[in-house]
């Protein structure tokens, strides 16, 4: 009977939590206002997520170096994605005080995949596929990079595990499993020859993908890359989804919506980049993306 109590007890404390109101935007200036993180992720323990993040981001990357398929800290591809996230971790405090404290990593894994993920702790891994086959420039992989980041930055995963905590206690889920909570699967095979990585994200929900869309322009913004890029990075999925479906956009919905979104808060944000640039949104050029390869 006590057990049940405190079974109750959780179970209200949970939906108290979600029906909370929003606290209201923090005063910030220029850029996406900053909103409270999701209440949900207090039920689940944040150290055993980020050991638990840790211990599969390792195996990964283990796995993919014995396969031949983890590119090594001189590649220049390596090289230009770490140089992008050294301009914007620092500014990922506004957006989560305790991701300034986190170990950050950011390796690139061979495999003709178009996908990237970042991990609870700020574990970052980019598929070469991406790279190659948007031909992206760097403002679009800054794009790339903070979504993801910023999917780790809102805690989205210790949210969905919250919620499935939550649905387990009231009878509803026997559970989560850490390739679902992590949106990884540290699976590497060798197709045809050629080594592939292979992942299975987590398809994160519409609001969920919309924040991670506002804070990553808002996080490229600051680091002094080009938020019109977001839009040109979309368009450029979707050219190439119409030739042959690809992971990303299966886990990250795409199309007019998304693109309509990030053009509706573009106000926003390009003050923020032009400032990066001593200028002003009016004396800014167009921006200028770069061809798709040739299919």
């Amino acid at each position: 009977m006590k057990r049940l109590k405190h079974t109750f007890a959780f179970v209200a404390l949970a939906a108290s939590m979600q029906l909370a109101p929003a606290q209201p935007p923090e005063p910030q200036g220029d850029g996406i206002p900053v909103t409270r993180l999701s209440r949900l992720r207090v039920l689940s323990d944040e150290q055993a997520v980020n050991q638990q993040s840790k211990l599969q981001y390792d195996s990964l990357l283990k796995e993919a170096d014995q396969k031949n398929a983890l590119f090594p800290d001189n590649h220049p591809q390596v090289q230009r994605l770490r140089a992008i996230a050294k301009r914007i971790i620092p500014h990922v405090g506004r957006w989560n005080p305790e991701a300034s404290n986190w170990n950050w990593e950011v390796n690139l894994l061979n495999s003709n995949q178009v996908n990237a993920f970042c991990m609870p702790g700020g574990r970052i891994a980019f598929f070469s596929g991406i790279l190659t086959k948007l031909n992206m420039t760097d403002d679009e992989v800054a794009m790339v990079m903070g979504h993801e980041i910023a999917h780790a930055l809102r805690e989205h995963a210790r949210k969905r595990q919250g919620e499935s905590q939550l649905a387990a206690i009231a009878g509803k889920l026997g559970g989560i499993a850490a390739s679902a909570l992590f949106g990884i699967d540290p699976n590497i095979t060798d197709l045809g020859g050629r080594v592939a990585a292979q992942a299975a994200v987590l398809k994160f929900s519409r609001g969920e993908e919309t924040e991670a869309d506002l804070v990553g322009i808002d996080l490229a913004a600051r680091a002094g890359y080009d938020p019109r890029a977001g839009i040109a990075l979309w368009q450029k999925m979707g050219a190439v989804n119409a030739r042959a479906p690809i992971e990303f956009l299966s886990t990250h919905p795409s199309g007019d919506t998304r693109i309509a979104e990030m053009n509706k808060n573009m106000p926003l944000v390009l003050p923020v980049y032009a400032r990066t640039r001593g200028t002003t949104v009016a004396a800014l050029p167009p921006y200028r993306t770069t061809p798709l390869p040739k299919s």
